[in-house]
């Protein structure tokens, strides 16, 4: 885990007290969870830092928690420590964890078949869905989103012809090569633990700040740029969103330059039923989504214009379609596509997404209001039903702004503060989601937790 030097310094509280806070709360940690501590020893013998997969190790606290159950909007470890859950798979679980209609779908289906590379029912009627909240006419599926952005990239430069694609500073769209960049002095570089990049980053990819106007447009201007593919807002740097006007003109510029534009949803779906792009009335030529859709089982989607599939369509070598790097066995299987109808039609609704912006509404006036009644110079910022707290007084306006806002120790108090709470938070910064499980209790519950932290941090009283 991070370091604690200086932590809090520049976010206006002590870095001694966030220190000594730490140090209770690890103990704490320590004493409340012996059997995930058992667990984590174990694993060690046959896993990688004894986790599925590494950036697990990321979560606060000396090992990590192991699940025992989730349903709805709550996760019980091994411990049987119970926790309202604000983490939601970051965004895989939106739905809340098993929800009904979702797992018999999924039980009905694995009785009748899980995967056969033949088409069924539900592939056209997700397809219809995804049309209708999203406007785009051709549907095709995968197992992830990255794989969906993969697709998209391939396809973009096929029908283009260019080969380079534009992305923005801070963004994450999975872990497709081309996305995991940053830039050092004007330089297009790998993004600090990229592991492994297959080639220089500058061969393939420029980078602009978010609501860079200019910049965006200078790079357009090179001619090179087969599609830029964008969140519609910054959500894994920190919550960043679009100055008035910015999605009118990114737009604007990319179809001057001949450049397709792919909007990635898969964290915006926070937005409503057809994410940022349905409620703003944005108009992608791609659009990207994955793990929200199906309940937590993996899935992937992407979504073509008229035009563009048309284009598509021409370009196909039929006899080679299959070994044309865009495809997979597993995608569009019976399973997935059984958990996105059930997910979509009966889960994710129009009303349960009134619903769940409601309580983020909730979730920013109670941070809000201890903020201010602590005089903290931080600042929460909400998505949708998507809500975050930063350790700077004004919401960031791009990636550097948002990354020079990040104080990793005094993050890592908040979070173990609130674990220790039974308050679980997206472990990589201070986000919370709500599914349609989640209650005012829940919200409140952070609320008052948040309020206590704020107190001890201000040497005041909770």
């Amino acid at each position: 885990m991070g370091e604690l030097n200086g932590a809090g310094a520049g976010a206006g509280v002590d870095p001694g007290l966030v220190a000594r806070l730490s140090e209770r709360e690890k103990e704490r940690f320590e004493r409340e969870h012996p059997r995930s501590r058992e667990l984590h020893r174990r694993a060690q013998g046959s896993l990688l830092s004894g986790v599925p997969m590494n950036w697990m190790t990321r979560w606060p606290g000396s090992f990590p928690v192991f699940v025992a159950e989730a349903h709805g909007a709550s996760v019980t470890d091994v411990d049987a420590n119970p926790y309202v859950d604000l983490c939601l798979g970051d965004t895989g679980a939106m739905s809340g964890h098993s929800p009904e209609p979702t797992a018999r779908a999924v039980s009905e289906q694995a009785r009748r078949g899980i995967t056969t590379m033949l088409p069924v029912a539900d592939a056209f009627e997700v397809g219809e869905e995804m049309r209708r909240r999203f406007g785009l006419r051709h549907w095709q599926f995968s197992l992830s989103a990255t794989d969906a952005n993969r697709f998209a990239i391939r396809i973009s430069r096929q029908i283009t012809g260019r080969s380079r694609i534009l992305v923005f500073n801070g963004c994450y769209h999975g872990s497709v090569d081309e996305t995991v960049v940053s830039i050092d002095a004007d330089r297009v570089v790998s993004r600090e633990g990229s592991v492994g990049p297959p080639v220089d980053p500058s061969l393939t990819t420029r980078v602009v700040e978010f609501n860079d106007v200019a910049a965006l447009e200078r790079e357009l201007a090179r001619g090179d740029v087969a599609c830029v593919l964008a969140e519609p807002a910054l959500t894994n740097i920190g919550i960043v969103l679009p100055d008035v006007g910015f999605h009118d003109e990114l737009r604007r510029l990319t179809r001057e330059a001949g450049t397709l534009l792919i909007i990635d949803e898969t964290h915006t779906l926070c937005c409503g039923p057809g994410g940022y792009t349905a409620a703003e009335g944005l108009e992608p030529d791609l659009l990207t989504i994955g793990k929200p859709i199906a309940g937590g089982v993996p899935i992937g989607v992407y979504g073509l214009s008229e035009a563009v599939g048309e284009r598509v369509l021409e370009q196909t070598i039929w006899e080679v379609a299959d070994v044309g790097g865009v495809g997979g066995t597993l995608a569009g299987n019976a399973l997935s596509l059984a958990a996105a109808r059930a997910t979509l039609a009966e889960v994710l609704t129009e009303q349960a997404f009134k619903r769940m912006i409601a309580l983020a509404e909730r979730f920013e006036a109670g941070v809000a209001g201890a903020i201010a009644e602590r005089e903290l110079p931080w600042q929460v910022t909400r998505l949708g039903c998507r809500a975050e707290y930063m350790f700077a007084s004004e919401a960031p306006r791009s990636g550097a702004e948002a990354e020079a806002a990040m104080d990793h120790g005094l993050d890592e108090l908040l979070h173990l503060y609130m674990l220790n709470r039974g308050i679980l938070l997206t472990p990589f910064h201070m986000m919370a989601l709500m599914s349609p499980a989640t209650s005012e209790s829940d919200v409140d519950a952070h609320t008052a937790a948040f309020a206590e932290v704020a107190a001890e941090l201000t040497g005041g009283a909770a």
